[in-house]
């Protein structure tokens, strides 16, 4: 249902673009998220929007990544900036509250 790409190898403080292809349900009528998992740590949600473009984003990564979704192409977007090693792991995205059906995530390692 949930198919993340985007992810890589980047050096601190450049960028990346996530985007997460939804099927399976009616996207435009769903808020969708986005999850990382970093080492050690439980999957954390990071960013949320609502089906009508309301976003919050967690403390930490507020005034870094932003999210967005284009319902046309049931696609939600995770721009991020300012990268550091802190935001190594692998990122999901999913419905908020999330359903329990999981894609494989795209991973993203900040290292120089």
């Amino acid at each position: 249902q949930f198919a993340e790409t985007g992810g890589g190898l980047v050096q601190p403080g450049g960028s990346l673009r996530l985007s997460c292809v939804a099927s399976g349900f009616d996207f435009n009528m769903r808020s969708m998220a986005w999850y990382r998992q970093t080492t050690g740590t439980e999957r954390e949600l990071i960013a949320g929007i609502t089906n009508r473009d309301d976003v919050k984003h967690e403390d930490s990564v507020s005034g870094r990544f932003t999210i967005s979704r284009d319902n046309a192409r049931n696609t939600a977007y995770l721009q991020m900036n300012r990268l550091t090693p802190g935001d190594t792991g692998i990122y999901y995205c999913n419905m908020r509250p999330p359903s329990s059906a999981w894609g494989q995530g795209t991973r993203v390692t900040v290292s120089a």
